[in-house]
């Protein structure tokens, strides 16, 4: 048994109410002095837009239509077409003006509307859906019906004239409104007018958020129950005015703001991401801004806040009373910033099957993570988590879908499909989709949502996140904040996500929950116009990342084409214009330094970090080197050759080389003691450590192993050990200047691989000796990686041997995830006779020495 929470309504609005039933019918227009609608300097009266409706409505009745499609853009005819409808008796299909023919297509079929209204704009689109569907529907534009005459009705604003404006009886089918489709195919939710009117009720007369004196802005499109219900019917249903927004950039929308005084704003979450990257950028910019900020913050006082930050009012218009959202969830730190500043900002939580409103904050309670409390027409049950909804706000239920129907809707309780809970005090949270709930080969849940947030929370590289099963394993799908990589200068997006993203992740989480695989991918995720993940589409992007796009063609030029044939040498992946060099080609930093040596011998032009940065893809580096070259002195092109890593490798250039302080041979002996006292150790091959230079290559384990290799040295030859180590790993000051004073090379491959390589080659041709683990990371489970070919290019061009070194036992003593070493384990290393590069490629020579470790391995 779940749980029931009972909200009690909240006291009547001392203006008294503000609608009456007549009979069984409800008014939803009534007449008023103030504007109904503003559109750019157009102003709608509640006479004009009585007059209009019925004109439409009055030309509808020539025409037998028991439902009506409306599909344009925001603007003063779509509500005309709205409550001619009404009007005329028929019922309202509102239809996603972004759709494409083919999802317009599913939905006249699923619906069958007699007349179309439609905006000029949209009428190719509508065209292409009409050719799609069995049967033909009267399309009628907005601008052909302007034309109609209005028709005078109302008797001086009275209320008998305003009696007569849009009455309709609450059990009539209001709209069909199709669902976002976040699981599959739309669905045509049912709403009757008595579902509009509980709901509009709830926010008006029980708890007095809209009342005349608003001015909502109408900026979402109205196919959307939300915004229909939010920015259109429910300001119209108290006499108030909507302002419709000529765009949507930044500029109309603070204009509108501003010019017509505009108390409410009604957005979804990208919305106010986008207000508070603009307000981040212009108050945290400076000291003071910071200061009153965080003073703001602590003192948690909305009136003071909206003294400090007048001018950010002031902003917005000035007469901004609320903001309220919905369609997703909105970022904690973006609510936290808005309170912060003195905004009445109202995140709620609804459904088209509700018309839609379930919970919402009451005005000046804002509570950060929650979606405020239950509906005053809305009653609440949790039964397993899920959250169980029933009341007057309820859809009758899906068109011709009575399966689907039965499935939400059971004994009157709509069944959400969301999980959450109730504090103490009636707020609701949300946890996540009980559907999204992942469920892996070993029984346990994973609700993917609460990794999302977390990671976004974590990590601001990531813009967008997703999880799901993929293989049979938790899969992550990652679009990166490309901008911020760039300003970090970060050139290995894929490495950087494994090593400073995922695998820190997973250390801080349950086993089970830990990330296995990943995708980077290029663009959004799919998502639904509310931005809600379609998640059924995930594992299909998955599978569709770095298939090459179609239809866009090659450019002719001769950089381009030169670039791409070079390319074609690295990597066995498709090369099409749009190709990004590491989410579809997987070139690795050393091929972006080989493409780089490549432009520069061939154009004569620098192709660096900071260029592949910000020219990611095959098209662009193309043009980069065509704009270069147009801009420097002309030049006979070479022909392609092969690449020229010993030119990279000998270029004379100021280096400094980590260098062995005077306790570095004392800090090896002591290792060495150590690890003779701690563990059973055993070698065999020393003498094969006797004549540098050479490359030590060896098996990843642990973290034991470069130590391993080291206390087999002796007290001369440890001056000239050097060490190949990854950056992220000696970020902390005192970890660097360890590394600087005991032979240990850093190696950035996020951002100068090139100049990582040249200081390796340095240490060899001064007769050094370099230890390398090619597989870039320990074995997560004893097992062998695949070796990455630096070490070879190393050997082959430089002419230097190399030995195998083969680790054995390091991982049981210390394996990966552990914090405490296994004392007294065996371990064993054994050194391999040299190899040497002579008539062998980097690739043969990477092969071989792999070979050669695995077979003493028994793998």
């Amino acid at each position: 048994m779940g749980t029931l929470l009972f909200q009690e309504s909240s006291p009547p609005y001392s203006g008294g109410a503000l609608f009456h039933p007549t009979g069984d019918a409800m008014n939803y227009l009534r007449s008023s002095a103030i504007p109904a609608l503003i559109s750019g300097d157009r102003q709608i009266s509640y006479e004009e837009l009585g007059e209009r409706s019925k004109a439409w409505a009055q030309f509808l009745e020539g025409i037998p239509c028991e439902k009506v499609g409306i599909f344009g853009e925001n603007c003063p005819e779509w509500a005309y077409a709205l409550y001619g409808a009404w009007r005329n008796g028929s019922m309202v299909v509102p239809l996603d003006p972004m759709a494409s023919p083919e999802e317009l297509a599913f939905m006249l079929e699923d619906s069958r509307p007699e007349v179309l209204f439609c905006s000029r704009n949209k009428l190719e689109q509508a065209e292409g859906a009409l050719t799609k569907i069995s049967y033909l529907p009267r399309v009628l534009l907005f601008e052909d019906l302007e034309e109609l005459p209005k028709i005078p009705e109302l008797s001086g604003g009275n209320a008998a004239g305003a009696q007569e404006i849009c009455e309709r009886p609450d059990e009539d089918t209001a709209f069909i409104i199709y669902t976002s489709g976040t699981t599959g195919p739309p669905k045509g939710a049912m709403l009757s007018f008595e579902n509009l009117r509980v709901n509009a009720e709830a926010v008006s007369a029980q708890v007095p958020i809209y009342t005349p004196e608003c001015r909502v802005l109408a900026l979402l499109p109205l196919h959307h129950v939300l915004p229909l219900m939010g920015t259109l019917i429910i300001p119209l249903y108290v006499g108030g005015t909507a302002v419709f927004c000529p765009s949507l950039t930044s500029e109309d929308i603070l204009q509108t703001l501003r010019k017509h005084k505009v108390t409410m704003i009604l957005g979804v979450p990208r919305l106010y991401n986008l207000f508070y990257e603009g307000i981040r950028k212009a108050l945290l910019k400076n000291p003071a801004g910071r200061l009153l900020f965080s003073v703001a913050r602590k003192l948690d006082n909305p009136g003071v806040s909206r003294k400090i930050f007048r001018r950010i009012h002031q902003h917005f218009g000035g007469h901004i009373r609320f903001m309220i959202c919905g369609g997703a969830a909105l970022e904690d730190e973006v609510a936290r910033t808005f309170k912060t500043l003195g905004f009445d900002l109202l995140p709620g939580y609804g459904m088209t099957e509700a018309a839609p409103l379930i919970a919402f904050p009451r005005p000046g309670t804002l509570r950060i993570g929650s979606v405020g409390q239950i509906s005053p027409c809305s009653e609440v049950r949790l039964v397993e988590g899920e959250i169980l909804v029933r009341g007057k706000n309820i859809m009758q239920g899906y068109y011709q879908r009575p399966e689907e129907t039965a499935e939400v809707l059971q004994e009157g309780w709509l069944h959400t499909g969301d999980l959450g809970y109730l504090d103490e005090e009636g707020f609701l949270y949300l946890t996540g989709r009980k559907k999204d709930t992942l469920v892996l080969s070993n029984g346990k849940n994973v609700n993917p949502e609460e990794i999302e947030k977390d990671m976004l929370r974590r990590f601001d590289t990531i813009r967008e996140i997703a999880l799901c099963l993929h293989e049979g394993v938790l899969h992550a799908l990652i679009y990166p904040d490309f901008r911020k990589l760039s300003e970090r200068e970060i050139h290995s997006v894929e490495s950087f996500f494994r090593t400073d993203v995922i695998e820190p992740y997973n250390q801080k989480i349950s086993a089970y929950k830990r990330i296995r695989k990943f995708t980077i991918l290029r663009e959004e995720l799919p998502k639904t116009r509310l931005q809600k993940i379609k998640r059924f589409q995930l594992e299909e992007r998955i599978e569709k990342s770095g298939v090459p796009r179609k239809g866009k063609p090659e450019p002719l030029y001769e950089e381009y084409r030169r670039i791409r044939d070079f390319l074609a040498t690295q990597t066995s992946r498709p090369l099409f214009p749009e190709a990004h060099l590491e989410i579809d080609l997987h070139l690795d930093s050393l091929d972006k330094v080989a493409l780089g040596a490549y432009a520069e011998e061939i154009f004569g032009v620098e192709l660096g970090d900071r260029e592949l940065l910000l020219h990611p893809t095959l098209e662009e580096i193309g043009a980069y080197l065509r704009k270069k070259r147009a801009e420097a002195e002309k030049r006979e092109s070479k022909e392609p050759e092969e690449m020229n890593w010993g030119k990279i490798l000998r270029t004379e250039m100021p280096l400094d080389l980590p260098e062995s302080s005077l306790i570095h041979p004392l800090v090896v002996w002591g290792i060495k003691t150590f690890l003779r006292c701690s563990f059973r150790i055993s070698a065999s091959g020393t003498e094969f450590l006797a004549r540098p230079p050479f490359l030590l290559v060896a098996n990843h384990q642990s973290y034991l192993d470069g130590l391993l290799l080291a206390s087999f040295f002796d007290r001369p030859s440890i001056r000239k050990l050097y060490f190949y180590a990854t950056e992220r790993h000696f970020r902390k000051s005192w970890k660097k200047l360890f590394a600087a004073k005991n032979n240990i090379i850093l190696v950035d491959i996020n951002r100068q691989l090139r100049l990582s390589l040249q200081k390796m080659a340095r240490a060899l041709t001064e007769g050094g000796t370099l230890a390398i683990f090619p597989e870039g990371s320990r074995t997560r489970d004893g097992k062998m990686g695949e070796f990455r070919k630096t070490f070879a290019i190393l050997s082959g061009e430089l002419n230097i041997p190399i030995v195998p070194a083969v680790i054995q036992g390091a991982y049981e003593a210390l394996p990966r995830g552990s914090r405490m070493p296994r004392f007294g384990q065996p371990i064993r290393v054994d050194f391999l006779p040299p190899l040497y590069p002579e008539g062998r490629s980097s690739e043969e020579l990477a092969e071989e020495t792999a070979k050669a470790i695995a077979k003493r391995l028994g793998q």
